[in-house]
């Protein structure tokens, strides 16, 4: 009995090695895995030219965004350039308001100058009967 007990510890422990074993061997292949994948998307190596470029473009880029918060920021700028809007509208409604009026002007003038004319026809034509 001593016996299996004893074949019985052994077995466990050896199966409790084996696991081990298996644990870090699948530990190591993740490992070698994700070092695989890491440098597969590791960056090219850039030349100091290239990095510089790059550099030099953010810098222009948060430059404009720079410009562009403090366009936005700049209330009486955006109130002036609303005004100018406002003013330029108002200016072209008047112009077309006095286009019509004087189309309507020359109606009106050539309705006068008809019932003119028809009037004049008809004095011409009363005076001719009498």
């Amino acid at each position: 009995m001593a016996d299996e007990q004893t074949e019985e510890r052994g077995r466990a422990e050896q199966e409790r090695d084996e696991a081990e074993k298996a644990t870090e061997h699948k530990a190591d292949a993740a490992e070698q895995q994700a070092d695989a994948e890491a440098e597969a998307n590791k960056p090219p190596e850039r030349s100091p030219e290239e990095i510089r470029g790059d550099i030099q473009e953010t810098r222009e880029e948060l430059g404009d965004t720079v410009e562009a918060l403090a366009e936005k920021a700049d209330v009486k700028a955006q109130a002036q350039r609303k005004a100018d809007e406002v003013k330029a509208q108002a200016q072209q409604k008047a112009e077309e308001v006095k286009a019509q009026a004087q189309d309507n002007q020359s109606q009106v003038a050539a309705a006068a100058g008809g019932a003119a004319v028809l009037l004049l026809l008809v004095v011409v034509w009363r005076r001719k009967r009498s």
